[in-house]
């Protein structure tokens, strides 16, 4: 089996992951709660988590760190602790739609919700946002990087752009984390929303959320804590403000493990072994006959994503023929995208999506093109 649908989880985890989320389960307690040593283990991870965390996003202090279940919580989180009727958020056409049905829900409720459009490439109008700009403007939220056609966004522009104007920057870092450098700092992002199940390499389950010193959010739940048991008020200091109920601590453990190995390993080293996988990859499939790539390929500074369509075949169709007949594990489909796909015109058929990390080999780049070219002889012959 090869596996190509790394932008969706990654496969295989980071060695040391599956140890850690069994140890975890057997020698651990239940964080904050409690002053036995199965508990306090539980407090002590939990704190080399956010620890590493605040490291590896270059945060002041590990406190403004938050475990959640996911980016997609994260991002609801931000969103709906954030924003209030009658407020004003910009965002794009990238979107997934962990940032979408969130806006589309606030939209109902009174929060206007302004869209920046992008080319035939997937590359945002990044010029259209001064016209966007209101007086009632809160916040820019935005993907650091498509998940459909791995085109990377300009963070610099976009942080120095909400900087200047007062605005939260929240961004959506689900396919970057992990895979290059983030520095919440230098790059003026507020609000940093992230899984730890991507690029991190850790098990599914379990993200988090970065929150600058002095920006607050409305908590999606509340309840227990650990702390202040007798106040009828959920805490207000972090982390346990955006934290209530028993956090996932073999998750945590797992994500911890995947944070050691990209330390050691390196950004560098994977993002050049992803790059080059990326490369031989669409080098070999775009002259393919009926075949047509998305996205913006004039620079290798992408994700490790190759999204096609073979004309005349369904999206779904190839991807399923890649699976049961080459034994290749791609997504088809409109991969929770939907203003992306109208902006590229792929709205019918969908794309088959190839995603890639360090873990994979060339020789299974090959093999994956034989098996495209095979199936673009097969619809040639019928």
């Amino acid at each position: 089996m090869i596996y190509f649908d790394q932008a969706a989880t990654s496969f295989p985890k980071a060695p040391g992951v599956p140890e850690a989320v069994c140890q975890a389960l057997q020698t651990m307690g239940n964080s904050g709660r409690g002053a036995h040593h199965l508990a306090l283990e539980a407090n002590r991870l939990v704190f080399r988590a956010r620890e590493h965390l605040a490291q590896f996003f270059k945060a002041n202090d590990p406190a403004r760190i938050a475990f959640t279940a996911n980016a997609t919580e994260s991002l609801n989180l931000a969103l709906e602790g954030l924003l209030k009727p009658g407020q004003h958020v910009l965002t794009t056409e990238l979107e997934h739609n962990s940032v979408l049905r969130p806006l589309y829900r606030l939209k109902a409720q009174g929060v206007e919700v302004s869209v920046v459009p992008s080319d035939q490439k997937g590359i945002p109008d990044f010029a259209q946002l001064e016209q966007l700009l209101r007086p009632n403007t809160k916040a820019v939220v935005c993907t650091a990087a498509s998940n459909v056609t791995g085109n990377v966004t300009d963070l610099d522009y976009l942080g120095d752009f909400c900087s200047r104007r007062g605005l939260a920057f929240i961004l959506d870092a689900a396919q970057t984390a992990g895979s290059f450098p983030l520095d919440v700092k230098r790059q003026k992002i507020d609000i940093l929303c992230f899984s730890g199940h991507k690029g991190l390499l850790g098990p599914q389950g379990v993200g988090g959320i970065y929150l600058r010193e002095g920006l607050e959010l409305r908590p999606l739940k509340v309840g227990g804590s650990g702390m202040q048991s007798y106040s009828t008020r959920h805490p207000s200091e972090m982390p346990e403000a955006l934290e209530a109920g028993t956090l996932n601590t073999p998750g945590i453990a797992g994500l911890l493990a995947g944070l050691k190995y990209l330390n050691r390993v390196g950004l560098e080293q994977i993002r050049s072994q992803e790059q080059e996988l990326t490369r031989l990859f669409y080098l070999g499939a775009k002259d393919l006959p009926g075949v047509k790539i998305y996205g913006d390929f004039s620079t290798f500074r992408r994700c490790p994503i190759v999204a096609l369509s073979l004309s005349g075949l369904d999206s779904a169709y190839v991807s399923q023929v890649l699976a049961q007949d080459f034994q290749i594990q791609t997504r088809a489909g409109s991969h929770c995208a939907p203003l992306m796909h109208r902006a590229l015109g792929t709205e019918k058929e969908g794309l088959v999506r190839f995603s890639f990390s360090h873990f994979n080999t060339k020789e299974e780049i090959k093999i994956g093109l034989r098996a495209l070219q095979q199936i673009v002889t097969r619809k040639e012959r019928n």
